[in-house]
Order: structure tokens, then C-alpha cells, then sequence
């Protein structure tokens, strides 16, 4: 009797393992990144938000802008938050510039006659920067970065412009690897479709609509674009036609949705596991990063 009882135990705790070790197989991975982090006040308003509900994300900041201490103080002691450098060459809004940290006259082919960084990809180009000067500044934002008191685990690109030609993306991960810093994408994290360019009022349905959709074999990336909608954020227009109308409406959309209990209801119903890049990469290595493929 008690050989059986044992056995009869023993298959409950097998039975619980390959349970637990499904439901884990199981789990979705995903990582929201929060980008421009530091470009504002409404901006920065919008990440302590997000970082009061606790879930573990990855806030990306831009070191180049007006407001980034006061991002840099928002986001001390919240392990849950890892911290990214949003590699800055563009300063798109209207009234609203900002240039080099470098200095203008440091970096003269990156900047316009007032010393401002260009608002496009194309102005940037129009004007031949020079590879040493983009090294430059680049180096000077990672500088900053490490130099402000916070955590700095990664890289991304603003509006892509620091990966546009092959000979840029060269110096980013030149410079990741000197300062042993991660690259966003590099992991082999894919993005999955983010509130964008949806219509305000549906931003918040298409999230969950796609947290149902998202893929078990792989790292899923939302990147968001936040912010509170207020008169500040009101103001500033982008001076770029692909830019959205009513841009504070759709930061403020875009952060409803995610510090919404309902994303936290699709998230649990959709079995998926919220991470941070610190955590990402303490999986993958930096070792092991690697370009993406279709770039």
C-alpha cells in the first residue's frame, strides 16, 4: 500500500512538472520599448506613468534634449525600467529644437545655419555630414548617458537616421561595443504592429488585438510613443508630412492603452511574460548580438 502511495505521489509531481514546464514553453515574450523618453515635459509626465505600474519595460532617452535630467530623475531606483540611449541627429518640431551635445561648432556638417540639428533624413544628407563628426556626436550622447547616474544598457536610433547608411550603422555598433552597451534589434526581437499610425480612438482595441496575435517563438517589440496631452505637447508640430495630426492626442492614446488594466487583462489572458532589454540581454549576451537581417 504505501509502495503505491509513493508512486501515486510521484506522478502527481511529474504531472505538475510537464505542466509547469508547458505553461512556460507556452509564455509569450514581450518587450515594450517607450521612445523620446526625455524630449519633453508632457513626455516625461507620460513615462513616470508607466513606471508607477510597475511592469517591467525599456525607456528610451534622448540625451541630446532640454528635459532629459528630469527624465534621468524619474527613472532612478526603478530596476523594472531598463534605460536605452535614443541616438539623436534630428530635431523635427516646429519652435521646438535642439542641437548637438557636442557643440555647433564641433560638428558643423550635422547642424543647420542656427546650430540645430536638421528636422528630416533628407535635410541631414542634403547637407554631407561628415562620418568622424557623426562619431563624434554620437560618442558625446553615450558620454552623457553613462555620466547621468543611470543604468545604460542600450542603443536605438531616432527616426533611424544614425542607421541610414551602412557606413552609420557602422559606427553605432563601433561604439556599442566600445561602451559594451546592447543595440536594439540586435537580439533577435521582432517588432510587432505598434499604435502608430491607427486612428486615436482605436489605438487602445488594436493593441490588445494584436497582444492575441503575437508570436510564441520569438521576442515580440512594441515600440510606443508616449505622452500626456497637454498644452505643451499641444504645441509642438512636426515639421515632417508623415508625422500624425494631433500628435499629443495619439501619445496620449498610445500611453492610455498600455497603463490601461485592461492591457494587463490581455497580457494574462494571452499568456504573455512582460521583459525589459536588461533581461534580454543577460539571456542573449552581447556577444552574441547580431545585425538584422533586412538591414
Amino acid at each position: 500500500m504505501k509502495k503505491y502511495f509513493v508512486l501515486f505521489i510521484l506522478m502527481i509531481i511529474v504531472s505538475y512538472s510537464n505542466n509547469y514546464s508547458q505553461d512556460q514553453c507556452s509564455m509569450k515574450e514581450l518587450l515594450i520599448r517607450c521612445d523620446d523618453i526625455g524630449m519633453c515635459h508632457s513626455v516625461n509626465l507620460a513615462v513616470e506613468k508607466v513606471v508607477k505600474t510597475g511592469i517591467p519595460f525599456s525607456a528610451s532617452v534622448m540625451f541630446v534634449c532640454p528635459w532629459y535630467q528630469e527624465a534621468v530623475d524619474i527613472l532612478k531606483d526603478h530596476p523594472q525600467v531598463t534605460v536605452g540611449i535614443h541616438l539623436t541627429l534630428n530635431a523635427e518640431w516646429k519652435n521646438y529644437r535642439w542641437g548637438p551635445v557636442s557643440g555647433k561648432s564641433a560638428v558643423p556638417s550635422l547642424v543647420d545655419s542656427l546650430g540645430y540639428f536638421f528636422p528630416s533624413r533628407a535635410a541631414f544628407e542634403a547637407n554631407h555630414p561628415k562620418l568622424e563628426e557623426i562619431e563624434k556626436e554620437l560618442r558625446a550622447q553615450i558620454e552623457r548617458a553613462i555620466h547621468s547616474g543611470l543604468n545604460i544598457k542600450y542603443v536605438d536610433y531616432h527616426m533611424s537616421t544614425a542607421v541610414d547608411k551602412p557606413e552609420y550603422r557602422a559606427i553605432l555598433e563601433k561604439l556599442a561595443n566600445e561602451y559594451h552597451l546592447g543595440i536594439s534589434r540586435y537580439f533577435g526581437e521582432k517588432d510587432i504592429p505598434n499604435m502608430y499610425s491607427d486612428p486615436i480612438e482605436s489605438k487602445a482595441d488594436s493593441l490588445y488585438k494584436t497582444l492575441s496575435n503575437i508570436n510564441s517563438d520569438q521576442v515580440n517589440l512594441l515600440v510606443c510613443h508616449i505622452g500626456v496631452d497637454n498644452p505643451e505637447l499641444q504645441a509642438m508640430t512636426d515639421l515632417n508630412p508623415f508625422g500624425p495630426k494631433e500628435m499629443s492626442k495619439n501619445r496620449q492614446a498610445e500611453l492610455s492603452a498600455i497603463i490601461s488594466p485592461k492591457f494587463l487583462d490581455a497580457v494574462k489572458v494571452n499568456h504573455i511574460m512582460l521583459i525589459n532589454y536588461a533581461q534580454l540581454i543577460s539571456k542573449v549576451v552581447l556577444k552574441n548580438m547580431k545585425r538584422p537581417a533586412e538591414n
